[in-house]
């Protein structure tokens, strides 16, 4: 029996009939996570003050620790922030100060919106421009990205943020070589690691970046509202948490570990959630998902009759792919596929509109199977 696929899939709540190939957009809570979540839920409202003065700052100490390890980081450089975006719009906010008129703000034109809307919220406070490397898809190689970002850094800009793993492309950048491009020329870079945790093995501390963000609640298996920020602790003293509360100014963790009333049982939750993970093995669902993604894919192209737009190196647990008949993302079906795809074949999965050519990104979770794929498959080709 396969420690995988339809033999678990009763570890999640999901709908038994759903094939769910969209653990990217928010993740899969396992059940056993969710019920470590709602007996802290329990406890906080048992006894308030005392669980959010005494229980939650000792349970957040180690859950941090525990997070800290998971992701190759020293626990002292590490806050929690509900999502990847609240952890942007920290480090942005906190360095749009030194931002000035006719400055650039540099990322890729495969950005996730909301990091792309931040810039934009900086650039127009303080007259600055945002600037996206132009990274082709389809894609080659990864010195294609590195080339790109290396092309775009000019004299005037001063501030970066780059995708660890892309969301609307599936990509995973090679941050390795393309962080050491701003650090030679003294620009500030932030990895937005949205989908890294728990897709790659991450070692944030050697990266070398100046900043990183990341999300437990997708491919960690933490409940929603759980993510990450590491500061390199040269930059901590000019940080502040993206709500201003009442440690402003009182440093790095006591600002970012109160910023009012909020629920703290997701960031508690991660204890569960890393013990789950351990239970499979961290490698093998790492290795799991991404050898099934990558069989998928394949099948899928040679089906649809498509050509595959990324290189094998650049895939996770994630992998767009055009769809058949060269759909452009203009044409009436683009707006209706993905509803179709859900609502008559239930398949729930994101329709992606890039190059003005309509894509499908699927992903793969140790709750899949290729009876997933090929359902997939035969929608698709229904429909197309």
């Amino acid at each position: 029996m396969s420690p995988f696929g339809k033999d678990i899939r009763n570890r999640w709540l999901l709908e038994e009939d759903l094939h769910f190939l969209n653990h990217g957009s928010f993740g899969a809570c396992p059940r056993d996570v969710l019920v470590a979540q709602s007996e802290w839920r329990s406890k906080m409202e048992t006894q308030l003050v005392k669980f959010f003065t005494v229980e939650a700052p000792e349970g957040l100490k180690r859950a941090k620790k525990m997070l800290s390890e998971f992701i190759g980081a020293t626990d002292d450089n590490v806050v929690f922030v509900e999502n990847a975006t609240s952890g942007i719009n920290a480090v942005v906010r906190s360095w749009m100060p030194t931002f000035r008129t006719g400055d650039e703000l540099l990322t890729t034109s495969h950005v996730y919106g909301a990091m792309r809307q931040t810039l934009h919220y900086a650039a127009d406070v303080m007259g600055a421009t945002v600037v996206e490397a132009t990274v082709p898809f389809p894609i080659s190689s990864q010195d294609e990205v590195v080339e790109a970002v290396r092309k775009a850094i000019t004299p005037k800009t001063k501030f970066a943020i780059i995708d660890h793993v892309t969301s609307p492309t599936g990509l995973v950048y090679p941050i390795e070589q393309i962080i050491p491009l701003f650090k030679e020329r003294n620009i500030p870079v932030m990895i937005d690691g949205a989908h890294a945790p728990g897709m790659v093995e991450l070692n944030v501390e050697k990266y070398g970046a100046d900043f990183y963000t990341g999300n437990c609640h997708k491919w960690m298996f933490a409940p929603k509202g759980c993510a990450f920020l590491w500061v390199a602790p040269e930059h901590q003293s000019k940080m502040h948490a993206h709500v201003t509360s009442h440690n402003y100014k009182q440093g790095y963790h006591p600002e970012f570990d109160w910023i009012g009333t909020r629920d703290v049982t997701p960031f508690l939750a991660i204890i569960a959630a890393i013990g789950f993970v351990d239970e499979f093995g961290r490698k093998n669902v790492r290795s799991h998902n991404n050898e099934l993604v990558l069989t998928a894919r394949k099948m899928l192209a040679s089906k649809w009759g498509v050509t595959l737009p990324a290189p094998e190196s650049m895939i996770g647990s994630l992998s767009t792919i055009p769809v058949p008949g060269n759909i452009k993302g203009s044409d009436p079906l683009a707006t209706t596929l993905h509803d179709t795809l859900r609502d008559k074949y239930r398949c729930e999965l994101p329709v992606i509109i890039f190059g003005d050519k309509v894509h499908i990104r699927i992903s793969g979770q140790i709750y899949n199977e290729m009876s997933d794929y090929d359902a997939l498959a035969a929608a698709v080709k229904a429909i197309i």
